[in-house]
């Protein structure tokens, strides 16, 4: 009887570590999610801003020569992050694509400019940065005139600043309820345990020597809880990834090793800091307190 008495203890007490466990780490992985999610919110920031171009119109006498002689110019310059020429021939095919009729052959001659398409770094490309750009640009003896879509800029940037502001709201609010779960995840494990402690009062262990061995499962239990998170978060990770390349970067290995490491930490703190005032709890407590 004592034998099966002792099966069934040990079976509730690897149950209730493995919630425990499984627990943290869906929280963690949560938390990664929108870790992840706001480092590439930057970089699809970037990747929008640098595919807004300037159109930079030349004068029809413009020799070739002098042509790549200002792109390599602006290719030199610190804020361009690349330039593409356009000649004559190129932009009329280009329209007359779009149009779906040669009006060359209707007008008798082709009326279009030579242009060069200037994409610039994405720390440039805000309203006061490309306001100073555009005045660069236009001081150019072979430019006849600078043209680029000011109120996308301004929608564009208005928008990030808005979508920033949206998750780091949601991140915020995401930690808060990541701490209450976990905490009340342990609270309860540790309300298991009550009765356990009040005996080892009894005996006359001090709350130093009681306190170890919850501290020390809670270290275990965060640390694998941030294993299994990351684990998820890599296979989730890998998938965004092959799905969209363009947006979702897999490629800087030091942030994604940072944030991994941080998700273990956040595990191990939470998951210590919730312990160490639950077993404080029920150290206060007296034992007719613990039946309520």
């Amino acid at each position: 009887m004592k034998k099966k008495d002792s099966q069934h203890t040990q079976r509730q007490l690897r149950n209730s570590y493995f919630t425990t466990v499984i627990s943290i780490a869906l929280v963690l992985f949560l938390l990664g999610a929108v870790g992840y999610l706001m480092l590439n919110a930057q970089r699809l920031s970037a990747y929008v801003k640098e595919n807004i171009g300037f159109n930079i119109v030349l004068k029809d006498n413009v020799r070739e020569v002098e042509v790549r002689r200002l792109q390599k110019y602006l290719d030199a310059s610190s804020y361009v992050k690349s330039t593409e020429y356009i000649d004559k021939e190129r932009a009329a095919k280009e329209l007359q694509e779009q149009l779906g009729e040669d009006f060359v052959d209707f007008l008798g001659y082709n009326p279009l400019l030579s242009s060069i398409e200037v994409k610039l770094f994405a720390e440039y490309a805000n309203p006061d940065s490309i306001k100073n750009v555009e005045e660069i640009f236009s001081s150019f003896s072979q430019v006849k005139e600078v043209f680029y879509q000011k109120n996308l800029i301004q929608k564009v940037n208005n928008n990030v600043n808005k979508i920033s502001l949206v998750l780091l709201i949601f991140s915020i609010l995401l930690l808060l309820i990541a701490i209450a779960l976990i905490n009340n995840t342990i609270r309860l494990s540790v309300y298991a345990k009550r009765f356990l402690i009040n005996t080892m009062q009894l005996v006359g262990a001090t709350k130093g020597f009681i306190r170890k061995p919850f501290v020390s499962t809670s270290i275990f239990h965060g640390f694998i809880g941030g294993v299994i998170a990351n684990g998820m978060l890599a296979g989730a990770i890998y998938i965004l990834h092959r799905e969209l390349g363009g947006f979702i970067g897999f490629d800087n290995i030091e942030l994604i090793g940072i944030l991994f490491i941080l998700v273990i930490l956040l595990g191990i703190l939470l998951s210590l800091i919730s312990t160490y005032f639950a077993v404080n709890k029920y150290l206060r407590l007296k034992t007719d307190q613990l039946y309520f």
